[in-house]
């Protein structure tokens, strides 16, 4: 078996050498950004196994590469870059690793919460400007935040929402129970929630599950925290919902376009937080998503794994 990783920075190529074991399978590595999808069959000529970071692999594109049996996408929102289905018809499957970073994912949603609550970034941006800008804040002790979709990111925002003095309400597509968590339909989650954070998969089922429908429905002056993916959000219906209500601010790390093209709406707005796709950027998360990644590597050189 050979293996490519195909598009790391210098950080993740750091990280695989820091998390390379003796016996594990040959990987080669690549530092690119940007990889165009015509660039893939010659790019993958050769190799069985590719390590995938955030790179576009249309299905038509990945027809050419004829030996390719194995992505192993670095996160769980393989959606977003590819078809896993379509792929599969190829003979390539598409793995993800789930779980690497849920404690730096939910501190980023806290994170964007509270600087979304207390006006941070735009009284930051006032003084560097100048200006002696004071917002008014939401006082978030004894508030509601309600989290849509419950796995293991959402557990721990739950755990610290719940430390902090908050009331947390949840929804989730299966039935669920969690200590401390009050589990209620999706109205009536929008309607009583002062934070509404998303922590759903994407998938077709869930592409543009907030539209201005459901935007509407909240609770008038409430946060809304993306941390999942942001095709999760219609994002005309959110700058709308932004500019007339009810929504009071979005503190968003994710987009429906990375990277959010210069001029977009969201970037004019006030009431809008944003930082560039990096809740799981810590040392921890990704030394564990690395590993991981080597892990399924090495299940598949001995077998243990099948594909294609």
């Amino acid at each position: 078996m050979k293996g490519l990783f195909l598009d790391a920075s210098e950080d993740l190529a750091e990280v695989f050498r820091a998390t390379s074991r003796a016996g594990d399978p040959p990987i080669d590595v690549t530092i690119q950004a940007q990889i165009a999808p015509g660039e893939l069959p010659a790019m993958l000529a050769g190799y069985d196994v590719v390590l995938n970071d955030h790179t576009f692999m249309p299905t038509d594109a990945m027809r050419g590469c004829t030996r390719l049996r194995h992505v192993i996408f670095l996160g769980t929102g393989a959606r977003s870059y590819m078809h896993p289905e379509e792929l599969a018809g190829l003979g390539i499957t598409v793995h993800t690793i789930k779980g690497y970073g849920d404690t730096a994912v939910a501190e980023h949603a806290i994170a964007l919460m509270w600087a979304a609550a207390r006006g941070v970034a735009r009284m930051d941006g006032g003084i560097r400007a100048g200006e002696w800008l004071r917002t008014e804040a939401m006082q978030l002790t004894g508030k509601t935040i309600g989290l849509i979709g419950y796995g293991g990111i959402a557990a721990e925002v739950a755990r610290i929402a719940g430390g902090s003095g908050m009331r947390v309400l949840a929804w989730n597509r299966t039935p669920r129970t969690a200590e401390g968590v009050e589990f209620v339909p999706l109205d009536r989650l929008l309607a009583d929630s002062h934070v509404v954070s998303l922590h759903l998969l994407l998938t077709d089922e869930t592409r543009g599950f907030l539209d201005a429908v459901r935007l509407a429905a909240m609770r008038p002056g409430a946060i809304l925290v993306n941390t999942a993916r942001g095709a999760l959000v219609d994002e005309a219906a959110l700058v709308a919902a932004l500019r007339s209500g009810p929504i009071g601010h979005a503190a968003l790390d994710v987009f429906d376009q990375e990277p959010l093209p210069p001029g977009h709406g969201l970037t004019t707005l006030e009431n809008v937080t944003l930082t560039a796709h990096s809740a799981f950027r810590t040392p921890e998360a990704s030394e564990t998503l690395i590993r991981r990644a080597q892990d399924i590597a090495c299940h598949i050189a001995e077998g243990r794994i099948a594909g294609g």
